[in-house]
């Protein structure tokens, strides 16, 4: 008999998340989404007269504020409902119809921005004279007034509202499809017993010191999204022209410049990343020989590169212990920060384990008035551990956030979101290194370290320039058919891993797996926030309290200045190549401490 996943009833109450604190039931949420249309209605009758006076001005931002505040609220809660199980069909109507709703309220609003960019700089400062009231949007307006040459009239804003709903749909259905309908055969693990493949269970299957295991498992997996990727690729080919749709209707010269210039940051960070990487790549090169070496094979292949190169270290991390270490690992913040990373495991905001057609992978959520929830598919390994902090570094940033900034201003930027995660990772790693004496468990936690780096720098600048190169084919009018995106994704890898790696042909599928392909570029920031993540937890163990004083003031900014600016205050400047250039030596010194571990007498 297979192992199978239990159903979402058969989880313990303790291992998910308390979602009644949001709302004890579906009724009241109702309420709440009645209320929200009321609200919504009330906001429209202003239409036209927005600016009429600074008080009027004020009062309509303050309604548009409690609004979104509210939908916010009814939207995180929907989504959690529906992510903790993917095929209950009564919240996927939920959901359905709260996006309806949300369209519907966002078209009858559209006109506010295009009624605010008719102000004049010098009556808007007038404003702030006879209300002073209003400057406390003053950082709201500042950003609202940056974009003007992107903000169209009233009439078009509106289109753009309508189509909102529409535009959504990719990300929905590509969901939906790989997480409830989509099926995994099974695969005889190393002790004979038959495993179901699921998302949650692909990496530990992967990580399988029986390379028969592997190879099946990957083969499998992969050979499912083949069957499927002409259905994969349609979809992902409606996310990349909705894009692009948004993209000419605001007058941008690309989808990328879009996506950046929504949270105040260059295209030529994106590309400067991706450029820096590539000039780089012979260190990823370096690391692939090492993995091939210790692996002892003739030819590395793609179902080998999560299986530890360091035997007989890993080991099952339950997640009461994985509790405890994250809250050792994470002392040098204070006590302070532990009393809220306590009340997080305490009261439920962790929804654990994995179960039937549950979202796969692992987030952070919550809405102003809500719990940071986080989504977890834990299955016990090291992998596990530093997920689970780094889930926890986005749920305290927002806590922060939530506690320091008022509504309008809580909410951080994209392009910090992942800073506080990867600190947290630093500092675990840190913290395992600093308290093992064991020379295996040193070695393997080495490691762990490069294949973070790996991960997080070279594995997700890849798939920054994958989502470049399509979005700039379907911006010059090729299509992106299953064939045309495989063969990207296979030659970029090929250009990654080196010479010394096999790409198999099923690893060209890959990019079907990914759901960050459907979050509008956003995967780069997981190496600027890498390289960010580094130098400050670096400076919190070398300088302690100091540091530590800086960090939380960058935790507590929320949107209340420009992402750039936000990170100088924890001693970072992002405007140059520094802080990224400096990570390359950084893994070349974990580097140089890992060969004389492993007894290599030489670096490959």
């Amino acid at each position: 008999m297979a192992k199978t996943l239990p159903t979402r009833d058969q989880v313990a109450l303790e291992d998910t998340w308390n979602l009644s604190l949001m709302y004890e039931s579906r009724e009241a949420w109702e309420t709440d989404l009645t209320l929200s249309q009321e609200m919504g209605r009330k906001l429209t009758g202003r239409e036209g007269h927005v600016c009429d006076s600074a008080q009027s001005l004020l009062d309509t931002l303050r309604e548009q504020t409690a609004l979104y505040r509210k939908l916010n609220h009814l939207g995180v809660y929907v989504s959690c409902l529906s992510d903790q199980d993917t095929a209950n069909d009564t919240h996927q109507e939920m959901s359905q119809r709260y996006s309806s709703i949300v369209a519907g309220i966002q078209s009858g609003i559209s006109f506010i921005t295009p009624e605010i960019l008719e102000l004049e700089s010098a009556k808007l400062e007038d404003f702030y004279k006879q209300c002073p009231d209003l400057e406390e949007y003053r950082i709201d307006l500042e950003d609202t007034l940056r974009l003007k040459p992107h903000i169209l009239s009233k009439e078009m804003e509106k289109l753009l509202a309508d189509a909102s709903e529409i535009c959504d749909n990719p990300d929905q259905t590509y969901s939906i499809f790989s997480n409830a309908d989509m099926k995994f055969p099974e695969v005889k693990d190393e002790n004979g017993e038959m495993v179901q493949i699921t998302h949650g269970r692909f990496v530990p299957l992967e990580e399988s010191t029986d390379r028969r295991v592997r190879r099946e498992t990957f083969e499998k997996l992969y050979g499912v999204y083949r069957q499927y990727s002409r259905t994969l690729a349609s979809i992902y080919s409606g996310q990349v022209k909705q894009l692009i749709f948004q993209a000419r209707a605001r007058r941008y010269d690309s989808t990328l410049e879009a996506a950046v210039d929504m949270v105040n940051v260059s295209p030529q960070v994106y590309r400067n990343l991706v450029d820096t990487v590539n000039k780089n790549l012979d260190k990823m090169h370096r690391y692939v020989r090492l993995r091939k070496r210790l692996l002892g094979v003739d030819e590395l292949h793609m179902y080998d590169i999560y299986t530890p190169i360091i035997a007989g270290v890993s080991k099952e991390i339950p997640f009461a212990q994985a509790k405890e270490t994250v809250l050792k690992a994470l002392a040098p913040l204070g006590e302070d920060y532990l009393k809220v990373v306590r009340e997080g495991f305490e009261n439920r905001w962790i929804d654990v384990y994995e179960n039937e057609g549950k979202r796969s992978g692992a987030y952070s959520t919550g809405s102003y008035d809500s719990y940071p929830y986080i989504l977890l598919n834990y299955t016990g390994n090291m992998d596990n551990l530093f997920t689970l902090i780094h889930e926890m570094g986005h749920s305290m940033h927002t806590w922060h956030s939530n506690h320091a900034q008022p509504p309008m201003y809580a909410h951080y930027r994209i392009f910090v979101a992942e800073v506080a995660s990867t600190c947290n990772e630093i500092l675990l790693m840190e913290y395992l290194l600093a308290h093992t004496t064991d020379k295996k468990e040193r070695a393997y936690l080495l490691n762990h370290y490069l294949d973070s780096f790996k991960g997080t720098v070279y594995r997700q600048t890849m798939f920054a320039e994958y989502e470049m190169i399509t979005n700039q084919m379907a911006e010059e009018g090729q299509s992106l058919t299953a064939e045309a995106l495989t063969k990207v994704y296979y030659d970029l890898n090929c250009k990654y891993y080196g010479p010394d790696m096999v790409s198999d042909p099923e690893i060209g599928v890959e990019w079907a797996r990914i759901p960050h392909f459907y979050y509008n570029f956003y995967v780069y920031q997981y190496a600027t926030s890498f390289s960010a993540a580094v130098a400050i937890a670096h400076s919190i163990l070398e300088e302690g309290a100091p540091a530590v004083e800086r960090y939380l003031k960058f935790l507590s900014g929320g949107s209340s200045m420009p992402p750039v600016e936000l990170l100088k205050i924890a001693g970072v400047d992002l405007t140059t190549a520094q802080p990224l250039a400096r990570i390359f030596p950084s893994c070349g010194f974990i580097a140089r401490q890992f060969f004389p571990v492993i007894d290599c007498s030489s670096p490959p």
